[in-house]
């Protein structure tokens, strides 16, 4: 871990959140700038710790619990979570992801689409596997911390 002492984020950045169970972990990996723009994508590693890791170049390598959306520049800057290292991006999170999205209604959701971060295109229902992509959206810090706590993957919003 290389040690971090500024609140402006950069891609790489290892971010801490303080949770009520302990600290847990999000690895900056890309900024979406079009339009709409949404911002900073995060990758929220997996488990919460009772203290900060030495290193975190093994919980970065790690298949994350979520990827969201989140307004990190803001959040660090009013110190909601903390800038504690910065790691290289594993090869397998390089490329921006593909996200679905879909409203609920009171039948469940539907229709779903899929998007490449560029373009959207509507595929009607999931084909099994990918009730594990990401959901478009940016989220705040109540919902993250929320989510990082009761253990929310993508796959409870199918």
């Amino acid at each position: 871990m290389n040690s971090v002492s500024r609140v402006r984020p950069k891609i790489g950045d290892v971010i801490e959140i303080q949770t009520p169970r302990g600290f847990a972990y999000a690895h900056y990996t890309h900024e979406h700038q079009r339009t709409p723009k949404y911002g900073a994508l995060i990758r929220v590693l997996a488990g919460i710790h009772a203290a900060r890791p030495e290193l975190f170049e093994n919980l970065v390598a790690q298949a994350p619990q979520f990827i969201t959306f989140f307004p990190l520049g803001s959040a660090c800057a009013r110190r909601i979570v903390t800038i504690v290292g910065h790691e290289a991006i594993p090869c397998a999170s390089q490329a921006f992801p593909l996200f679905r999205a879909s409203m609920r209604t009171p039948k469940g959701y539907g229709p779903w689409w899929l998007w490449d971060g560029t373009k959207e295109w509507k595929v009607g229902r999931l084909e099994p596997g990918m009730e594990q992509l990401p959901i478009r959206g940016v989220i705040n810090d109540t919902l993250l911390i929320e989510r990082i706590v009761k253990g929310w993957r993508h796959e409870h919003e199918a």
